[in-house]
């Protein structure tokens, strides 16, 4: 039981980490369709805060993804596991391709190759980001959650905020009012009581 878990850590996030092709915003939907959709190791929930919680650490997001999943699901050495996973068949892939995309770099085919997955990346982030915006309007509504895209996009883009410091900040805001939520209810027993 435990070999077979350690092989699905390992099998899961070596496939992110070969098919994760242009870095981290690549092999976010990847993590997504093994971790929650076809091993059910996360509910979308718990995903989503992984993933706000590893955006806001420095390193590779992949890497991140991979050594807390690794540990949630098998200790240590799942975390090992899921790391190695993840980086050895990039570092293979890296010498590999980079030495002989060095010889063909001038080839129309190459450049070709490289633009044409572009667009499929920007697809597979749609995608989940749409998923993500409709479980915050189940949470938050329509108006919550088009307020809170607005005001994410003018901090990010205009005010050029960090990412990290707007999900930090929006975590401490709703811990913030999760806590005054608790202090209301325990009000409204001791005052029922």
């Amino acid at each position: 039981m435990i070999f077979q878990e350690q092989w699905k850590l390992s099998w899961a996030f070596f496939k992110v980490g070969m098919l994760g092709y242009g870095g981290g915003p690549s092999s976010i939907p990847l993590v997504h369709k093994e971790v929650v959709e076809r091993y059910q190791w996360m509910t979308d929930d718990e995903f989503g805060d992984t993933l706000a919680l590893a955006n806001t650490l420095p390193g590779p997001i992949a890497t991140k993804m991979a050594g807390y999943i690794g540990h949630r699901v098998g200790g240590v050495t799942g975390l090992i596991n899921a790391v190695l996973a993840t980086i050895v068949p990039t570092i293979i892939l890296m010498i590999i391709l980079l030495t002989s995309l060095q010889t063909f770099k001038d080839k129309p085919w190459v450049s070709g190759m490289t633009q044409a997955v572009i667009p499929i990346v920007g697809v597979m982030l749609a995608v989940l980001t749409w998923d993500f915006f409709k479980k915050a309007k189940k949470g938050l509504g329509w108006g919550g959650s088009i307020g809170l895209v607005a005001a994410s996009v003018i901090a990010l883009e205009l005010l050029n905020i960090h990412p990290g410091i707007l999900i930090f900040v929006l975590l401490l805001t709703a811990v913030l009012k999760k806590d005054k939520g608790d202090q209301a209810k325990v009000r409204e027993r001791q005052g029922a009581s």
